[in-house]
């Protein structure tokens, strides 16, 4: 009998399968469009957020692979032929061209590039290097280990241009030391969360620090007409701001995480584990060099060229060096690349739709506050809310970020500060792990060692830190004339 129970165990998955089929249903069909007298929600703009909603759904409810989801929306919105060509009818071919425009753009070959660049680094021994000479120099007790992981994140963010690889890396020389110090499965999930807590606030000083997000935020400012910054302006805008998001997250994570015990562990062992990666290997010494070049080039171009550059140094890696192999391929997330796609349609059909503007016009208020701070609250308010149920950072990204932007048309706040302040919102906050990716992928015994909960307690005072830093950021964006 209790067999035929779970045979008949309604999961997750399921329901999610059945909402989303719903909310496309009654999104596609409701009347939607006498809800604004001011702004046409067209029959290819209606069918486009009755898709996007379901796909966020989806996402959520972990229906499939978010890649395969991606993939899905993508598929639809081209048999929807959502959008219409120069005659204004619909069109396959026009809403094919504004569904995969991101791989007309450097965006996406920023991102394959990057992964590149981060494999060689990992597969060199190079990072591991650096993190063991870091953690043997400036790890004495618990708290220094706390604050070496901060700020060990903000150093290989420069080097490592993707979270995810630096997290592990991390984790890696921090379990090492965990294990030395007798440290038991609590406080070593206390650790490891850190490590995947730190990684927001860490990647987001420089526009390669995530080389998935930071580009597609510069991207939706460009296509809007606003700035594309360049690696240096990037880091000018957000250094400040994230400064203090990565303070703050730090002096929550020494006030709520700090071990049970004192950290008394083994250097030799750590030295051993240093000395075992011999001398610096011809590949780390290719490898640095790529590096150096790879950074110097950052600091000199901007606009698409930092994609391009990006993907030339990634493609030269096996080649030139031969710091590459094949192999290192596998290194580049076809499903997170999909996934990509799919978040970055939702700004490009939305906006060729006119769903972005029907959007900003129904859900946001009539004028914008001319007082900075008050619309920095106001955006990130309705970006966390919007975030709490949407789940996705991307997805949030593709269908908050158009429609701030067409909200704050025409007063004094550019297309970029209206973009880095969603960003902020719903990059550095969360409440479960399924809000962040970083957090998401660090949850397990076989990961971060940590579960929901740790993410709970984290996740709720930093409510109150995205309100500082987005105050913070409007003030700090005030100077450059960005607000």
């Amino acid at each position: 009998m209790e067999t035929e129970k779970k045979a008949f165990k309604i999961t997750k998955r399921e329901i999610g399968f059945v909402l989303g089929i719903v909310v496309f249903l009654l999104v596609k069909f409701l009347p939607l469009a006498e809800l604004s007298s001011t702004v046409e929600l067209t029959v290819g703009g209606q069918t486009c957020l009755a898709l996007t909603l379901a796909t966020v759904v989806f996402w959520a409810c972990g229906v499939a692979q978010p890649g395969f989801v991606g993939l899905l929306y993508c598929a639809l919105l081209v048999l929807f032929k959502v959008c219409v060509d120069d005659t204004g009818a619909a069109s396959i071919s026009a809403t094919v061209a504004s569904t995969f425009s991101s791989w007309t753009k450097a965006t996406m070959w920023l991102v394959i590039g990057a992964y590149l660049i981060a494999s060689a680094v990992k597969e060199s021994g190079l990072g591991e290097r650096i993190a063991y000479a870091f953690m043997l120099k400036f790890v004495r007790d618990a708290k220094s280990l706390i604050i070496s992981i901060f700020a060990l994140t903000f150093v290989l963010s420069l080097l490592i241009p993707h979270p995810f690889p630096r997290a592990f890396l991390i984790l890696a020389v921090v379990s090492v030391i965990a294990e030395s110090a007798g440290y038991g499965d609590d406080d070593r999930g206390k650790l490891g969360f850190l490590v995947f807590a730190a990684a927001a606030p860490g990647s987001m000083f420089f526009l390669t620090g995530d080389s998935t997000l930071n580009p597609l935020v510069a991207q939706y400012s460009a296509e809007a007409g606003g700035m594309s910054p360049s690696f240096v302006d990037w880091f000018l805008y957000m250094s400040v701001p994230m400064l203090v998001a990565l303070l703050c997250t730090l002096f929550l994570g020494l006030f709520l995480f700090r071990p049970s015990k004192e950290l008394v562990y083994d250097r030799e062992q750590i030295v051993a584990k240093q000395a075992a990666l011999g001398k610096l290997s011809v590949k780390e010494i290719r490898t640095i060099v790529w590096l150096i070049i790879a950074i110097a080039l950052w600091l000199t171009v901007s606009g698409d060229y930092i994609g391009w550059v990006t993907l030339a140094i990634g493609v030269a890696l096996p080649i030139i060096g031969e710091v590459l192999t094949p192999a290192s391929w596998n290194a580049v997330d076809i499903k997170s690349l999909m996934f990509l796609t799919a978040a970055m349609a939702v700004g490009s059909v939305g906006g060729a739709t006119g769903m972005n503007a029907w959007i900003a016009d129904v859900v946001l208020p009539s004028s914008v506050p001319e007082n900075i701070f008050l619309f920095a609250l106001l955006v990130a308010a309705l970006s966390m809310i919007i975030h709490m149920f949407m789940g996705s950072v991307m997805a949030v990204l593709g269908v908050c970020v158009p429609a701030f932007i067409s909200f704050a048309a025409g007063s004094s706040v550019s297309p970029l500060a209206v973009a880095l302040i969603v960003f902020t919102s719903i990059n550095i906050h969360y409440i479960l792990p399924f809000h962040n990716l970083p957090i998401l992928i660090g949850e397990g015994k076989d990961a971060g060692g940590y579960t929901s909960k740790e993410a709970m307690r984290m996740g709720i005072p930093l409510t109150a830190v995205v309100f500082i830093v987005v105050l913070v950021e409007a003030a700090w964006f005030h100077l450059f004339g960005l607000m």
